[in-house]
């Protein structure tokens, strides 16, 4: 296929539709699941969530770039989506805090945007046929036939039965503090109050929000023993959010987790945590039809009748189907009635599907830390 123009990018979907449009960044070919996200600000932090590893971002927002972007909106070391989708060019930097453009952050990075293609419609496209596999080809010389990369597309697997997690979680224990990581002995915690952070993904502004909490802050790679764990007596354990199928996860370290069954320390989940938390109780996870990604998701705390404005970053849900007793639904998303947050009767356990620290987005569901710290005092 020849460059019509200054088309020198394509975009391609494994149901065989094809964009072209502009490319920026690295050149090379990306792979993953298609996703929107409908959020407005925030697309460092965005890209740099680890709980969009492996997927390919559709932003419905069509100026991207405006902010620039620094090294303080990072929400992990690196970008971990794949690539992203852009419907005009990117805009030039324009603010204070601008340190890189985005076209050469991109680069640094070595990944790659596609512009000029109308996300309107593919939202749609999404939003009725449900999410896909696609390719984003950016090469240094002419475009390759699409027969041939549409075959190089199915090879890609699809999300299902993918334990993500263990790919992008952390391969040292380390100590969060003040924004940064820092090592530590195990041997100095043990009944120190300290709060056990199980990283499945974890993102930059969870840790800082749980720091400001007043505890020390350790983070343990999602493979590390849980007995272990244990036997340093943390005050409370958080399952962080992450990417990939919950029960392919949950299935690599089920011994491990059957172990928190039985303990009464207290659990907060979010995202993948709140999926792996209901599993562990019984209950079932399926993949959504497009999923929830942006800063714009009412939910509704059933305890209090509230709605709360959240950030969702989501392809899997639990079930509502056969839940089990031991698990009680605490809030609804409003959009779909999906299941946004549970509790586990008869234990100081919580966790919600949406990202409460809110970077970027509302935050009027930061409370939720609060709550966690009150538990811990209650069960110390």
């Amino acid at each position: 296929m020849k460059k019509t123009n200054d088309k020198n990018c394509l975009l391609l979907l494994d149901n065989g539709d094809f964009f072209l449009g502009k490319g920026f960044g690295y050149h090379s070919n990306y792979y993953g699941e298609i996703c929107f996200n409908t959020s407005i600000t925030g697309y460092q932090e965005i890209l740099t969530d680890p709980s969009y590893f492996k997927q390919i971002i559709n932003f419905t927002f069509p100026h991207i770039g405006i902010v620039g972007t620094n090294k303080h909106d990072y929400e992990s070391s690196k970008i971990f989506a794949s690539a992203c989708i852009i419907n005009n060019n990117i805009t030039k930097p324009s603010n204070f805090r601008s340190e890189k453009s985005f076209q050469e952050w991109l680069f640094i990075n070595k990944t790659a945007c596609i512009t000029d293609v109308d996300t309107r419609m593919l939202t749609k496209s999404i939003r009725d046929s449900g999410v896909c596999r696609a390719l984003i080809h950016y090469p240094k010389g002419k475009l390759e036939n699409v027969s041939v990369l549409r075959n190089e597309l199915q090879s890609f697997p699809m999300m299902e039965n993918l334990d993500l997690a263990s790919e992008v979680t952390t391969t040292k224990v380390y100590n969060w503090k003040q924004n940064k990581r820092k090592s530590i002995k195990l041997s100095k915690v043990v009944n120190t109050n300290f709060i056990a952070v199980i990283d499945f993904g974890v993102k930059t502004k969870i840790l800082n929000l749980l720091e400001d909490m007043g505890y020390l802050i350790i983070v343990f790679p999602c493979t590390f023993s849980f007995k272990e764990i244990i036997k340093l007596n943390p005050k409370g354990i958080f399952l962080s959010n992450g990417p990939g199928d919950p029960l392919a996860t949950y299935k690599s370290i089920e011994k491990q987790l059957l172990l928190l069954k039985s303990s009464l320390i207290p659990i907060f989940g979010i995202c993948l945590g709140h999926q792996i938390l209901s599993i562990l109780f019984g209950g079932f996870t399926e993949k959504m039809h497009h999923g929830h990604r942006g800063a714009n998701h009412p939910i509704k705390n059933l305890k209090n009748g509230s709605v709360e404005i959240t950030v969702q970053n989501h392809g899997f849900v639990v079930s509502q189907k056969k839940l089990p007793s031991s698990i009680q639904v605490t809030h609804k998303s409003l959009f779909d009635g999906t299941i946004a947050g549970i509790k586990i009767k008869n234990k100081p356990f919580f966790s919600v599907q949406y990202h409460p620290e809110a970077s970027p987005g509302p935050q009027d569901s930061r409370y939720l830390f609060k709550d966690f710290k009150k538990l811990i005092k209650k069960y110390a």
